[in-house]
């Protein structure tokens, strides 16, 4: 338990750090909002395709492991969505973002570590292979509903036209589909650039958490409790539990099986709060349930991991 502290309790660290300053009044909400764009604009792109350039994608990818993390992040989707939607009664742009807080968990930051701390680096591979596709499939599905929400009537190939656009210029995706250009051509990166790029990504994930930090100063959780308790249940235990179920419906190794629990049972990750940010919906909610899912994976991750072998 002292060593899983030490990985999440770093995480409130920087978010502490970050709403302090801005509610102190040192750190302008204007430079919070320019903090969030650069870490979605450039910072992360740049870990993305520096870590999707570098990965061995035949290592440990078997499509058993996809289907049964992948199946939960769905059904996790689904019931955030219509969740929003028909309980709480949010429109639909509204509603999908905070479905999209139930689909994106925490993969990189909490998820590798926690993983590696339980049982090794040796144990990581499985994990990779999530990741590897982890942004372009939830940014695919999250984007595609988004649009189709927005489109309001038009017809089939406007909308198909506005979320590949939406899809091709997000510089999130254009990181990743660049990374996997490298990957799979073999194309060398210069030196120099490489490193430039490197400099940038260890600046993605401390800046970004920072940023949030700041974000929260503005959307604080009053009125949206409940459904930020939702999105957490739904994170936090649906997405594993049934994770769960179909790894061992289908024999999965110890080692993947594991690898996709703990990643499923892993708090909305930053990237919740950026697809809200991208359209200006559900805001509050989705910072809010970043923080709030983060504190409560300190339980919650603690019993999966007694639950898995």
């Amino acid at each position: 338990m002292a060593a899983f502290l030490d990985v999440v309790l770093p995480v409130f660290v920087v978010i502490g750090a970050g709403y302090a300053v801005v509610w102190l009044g040192w750190f302008a909400q204007s430079g919070v909002d320019g903090l969030m764009r650069f870490t979605q604009n450039f910072a992360i792109p740049c870990l993305l395709f520096t870590a999707i350039s570098q990965l061995d994608l035949g290592q440990n990818f078997n499509a058993p492991l996809l289907f049964s993390f992948y199946a939960g992040a769905l059904c996790g989707f689904a019931l955030g969505t219509f969740g929003a939607r028909f309980i709480f009664g949010r429109d639909w742009p509204d509603a999908i973002a905070i479905g999209f807080c139930c689909l994106f968990s925490n993969s990189l930051l909490l998820g590798l570590p926690i993983t590696e701390r339980a049982y090794g680096a040796d144990a990581l591979e499985a994990n990779f292979a999530i990741i590897a596709m982890h942004s372009p499939f939830c940014y695919a599905v999250g984007i595609t509903a988004m649009e189709i929400a927005r489109a309001r009537g038009q017809a089939g190939g406007a909308v198909l036209r506005k979320v590949a656009r939406a899809m091709f210029s997000n510089a999130l995706i254009i990181g990743i589909g660049l990374g996997f250009a490298v990957n799979l051509t073999g194309l060398p990166v210069p030196s120099s650039l490489q490193h430039g790029l490197d400099l940038i990504a260890r600046a993605a994930l401390p800046a970004a958490l920072f940023g949030l930090g700041g974000v929260l100063v503005q959307y604080r959780p009053e009125g949206d409790l409940r459904i930020i308790l939702a999105v957490c249940a739904v994170s936090l235990l649906v997405h594993p539990a049934i994770t769960l179920g179909l790894g061992q419906a289908l024999d999965l190794p110890t080692s993947a099986l594991r690898s996709a629990v703990i990643t499923g049972a892993m708090a909305p990750g930053i990237n919740a709060y950026i697809f809200a940010n991208m359209y200006g919906v559900a805001r509050r909610v989705a910072a809010s349930a970043v923080l709030i899912g983060t504190a409560a994976s300190i339980v919650t991750a603690w019993v999966w991991l007694s639950f898995l072998p």
